[in-house]
C-alpha cells in the first residue's frame, strides 16, 4: 500500500528520511493507548451521524483484532509506515478493508498523538504515586522499628547532633510525599482532552468533544486549538517531577552506600539488593542505591532535552515535537525500575543499632547541649559557645570525651558546671531535649509517624478514585 498521504507526492520518500523520520520504534509503546482513542473516536462519529453505525461497528471490531494481534505480537510494525497511528491505520484497513480509512475523518495525527501521551502519562503518574506510597510505608516501617535508635546527624557530612534514626527516615517520607502531590497535583493538567482540535485549528465536522472526554474519563477538554496540539508542559511538568524524585531517590542512595561502607557500619543491605566482585571475593557492593545515584542524570537529561526542543517552536505543530516521547518513555522506565526496587530494599534493610550507638558516644555531638545547660545557668551563648569550644580542644588534646570528664574537669572552664551535667550529655537527653514540633524527640517522631500515615491515607484514597481511569 502507498503511505496514507501520498497522493500528493509524485516520488517515494528516500529510505534514509524513513528511517530517519520515523518514530514507529519507540512510539510503538503508544499502541494502546493509540486504539483506546481511536475507539471513543469512531464511537463519536457514530453518535453524531458522521459515519454509519455499521461502518463504526465495523471499525470498532476490527480495531479490536488489531490491538489483540498486538497483544499477542502477531504484528510487525513497519518504519516505512512512520508512526504507530500510520502502522495501525494500514493494519485496520488490511483487516476490515477501505472502511477502515474513515476512522480517521475529523482527526489530525497532531491531535491523535498528543491525546495518546495523555493517556499514557495519566496511567503512569497514578502507577508512580503508588510506588512512592509504597516506599513510604517501606519507610516507615523502618522508623518505627527505630524510634528508639540513635544516630549521628551530619551537617557538611560532619557529626551534629544525635538524633533518631527514625526522624532521619521520616525526613524522606516528608520528600517523597511532596513528590507524590506535585504529581497528584500535575494530573489536573494531563487530563485534558486535545483530540478534536484537529491539524490545529479544527474540525468542519460536527464533532463532540465533550462526549469523548467522557468516554476516556478527561476531566476537560483544551479550549484553544492551537495550544492542544502543541502543548507538551505536561510532559514538562512530569519529567521535572520525575527529576525532583530521583534527585531524592539519589540521596538517600549516597546515604545508603555511605551507611553500608566498613566505615560507618550503620545498615546492611540485603544480599538481593546487593553484588559481588568478579575478582575481589570479600565484596558485597550496593550496586542498586549506586545505579539509581547515576541514572538520575539521565532523567535531568530527558527534562533538559525537552525544554530545549520546546524552547524555540512557533505555533502549533512541528516534527521537532516528535522528539518529545523517548524522553518521557526512558523516564518513566527510569523511574519506574528505581521505585520498584527501593521499596523493599528498604523494607529489609538491617540496621545496626550498636554501631550507630557507639557512634554517637565517640564524639561531640552532645556539646550543643553544654552551651544550652550554661545558658540556662545565666551565661551569654557566645561566651558559653567559647567555653565549650575550650573544652573539646581539651578533650581531643587528651583522647577523651565529654562524658569522660570528671567534673574538676569541667569546672576549669567554668564554674557553673555541675552534677546535672552528666543527664545533659546522655544522648537520649540529648535527643529527647529537642521536644519541638518536627523536633527529633521520640515523642515528636512518633507523633509525626502518626500525622505521615494519616496523609498518606488520604493518598491512598486518591489511588483508589483514580484507579479506574
Amino acid at each position: 500500500m502507498s503511505k496514507l498521504w501520498g497522493g500528493r507526492f509524485t516520488k517515494q520518500t528516500n529510505h534514509l528520511v524513513e528511517e530517519y523520520t520515523a518514530s514507529i520504534n519507540f512510539d510503538k509503546a503508544l499502541a494502546e493507548e493509540d486504539i483506546q482513542g481511536s475507539l471513543a473516536h469512531v464511537t463519536m462519529l457514530g453518535k453524531c451521524g458522521i459515519l454509519p453505525q455499521a461502518d463504526v461497528e465495523t471499525i470498532k471490531e476490527g480495531l479490536q483484532t488489531v490491538l489483540d494481534k498486538i497483544r499477542s505480537g502477531q504484528i510487525e510494525f513497519s518504519v516505512s509506515d512512520e508512526d504507530i497511528h500510520m502502522n495501525i491505520e494500514k493494519n485496520l484497513i488490511e483487516q476490515i478493508g477501505p472502511v477502515g480509512g474513515k476512522l480517521h475523518t475529523g482527526r489530525s495525527r497532531n491531535d491523535q498523538v498528543a491525546t495518546d501521551m495523555h493517556l499514557y502519562l495519566r496511567a503512569r503518574v497514578i502507577e508512580i504515586v503508588g510506588m512512592l506510597h509504597t516506599l513510604q510505608e517501606a519507610l516507615i516501617g523502618q522508623a518505627r522499628e527505630n524510634v528508639d535508635t540513635i544516630v549521628p546527624g551530619y551537617t557538611h557530612l560532619q557529626r551534629a547532633q544525635p538524633i533518631l534514626f527514625a526522624h532521619h527516615l521520616m525526613a524522606y517520607v516528608s520528600m517523597f510525599q511532596r513528590d507524590a502531590e506535585r504529581l497528584m497535583d500535575s494530573y489536573k493538567r494531563i487530563n485534558v482532552l486535545p483530540l478534536g482540535a484537529g491539524a490545529l485549528a479544527g474540525t468542519t465536522f460536527p464533532i463532540d468533544r465533550h462526549f469523548v472526554a467522557e468516554q476516556l474519563q478527561f476531566d476537560r477538554v483544551y479550549e484553544n486549538s492551537l495550544d492542544a496540539v502543541s502543548d507538551r508542559d505536561f510532559i514538562v511538568e512530569f519529567l521535572a517531577d520525575a527529576s525532583l524524585i530521583m534527585m531524592h531517590l539519589s540521596r538517600l542512595s549516597e546515604e545508603l552506600v555511605l551507611w553500608s561502607s566498613t566505615e560507618f557500619g550503620f545498615v546492611e543491605l540485603d544480599d538481593a539488593f546487593c553484588t559481588g566482585s568478579s575478582i575481589m571475593p570479600q565484596k558485597k557492593n550496593p550496586d542498586v542505591p549506586e545505579l539509581v545515584r547515576g541514572k538520575t542524570g539521565r532523567v535531568y537529561g530527558n527534562l533538559i532535552g525537552l525544554l530545549t526542543v520546546l524552547k524555540s517552536l512557533p505555533l502549533a505543530y512541528n516534527k521537532d515535537m516528535q522528539e518529545d516521547k523517548e524522553g518521557m518513555f526512558d523516564t518513566v522506565a527510569t523511574l519506574e525500575g528505581a521505585l520498584q526496587l527501593f521499596a523493599p530494599m528498604i523494607a529489609t534493610m538491617k540496621v545496626n543499632k550498636g554501631r550507630m550507638r557507639e557512634a554517637v558516644n565517640k564524639d561531640f555531638s552532645n556539646a550543643t547541649d553544654i552551651a544550652d545547660f550554661l545558658v540556662n545557668k545565666g551565661l551569654p551563648f557566645r561566651q558559653a559557645h567559647e567555653v565549650i569550644g575550650k573544652t573539646v580542644l581539651y578533650c581531643i588534646q587528651n583522647g577523651k570525651y565529654l562524658l569522660d570528664l570528671s567534673l574538676e574537669e569541667f569546672k576549669q572552664f567554668s564554674e557553673l558546671f555541675d552534677d546535672e551535667i552528666y543527664a545533659v550529655l546522655q544522648p537520649e537527653a540529648v535527643v529527647n531535649a529537642r521536644n519541638v514540633y518536627g523536633g527529633t524527640a521520640s515523642d515528636q517522631v512518633s507523633d509525626a509517624i502518626k500525622r505521615s500515615e494519616a496523609i498518606m491515607r488520604l493518598t491512598n484514597q486518591w489511588l483508589v478514585e483514580h484507579a479506574e481511569a
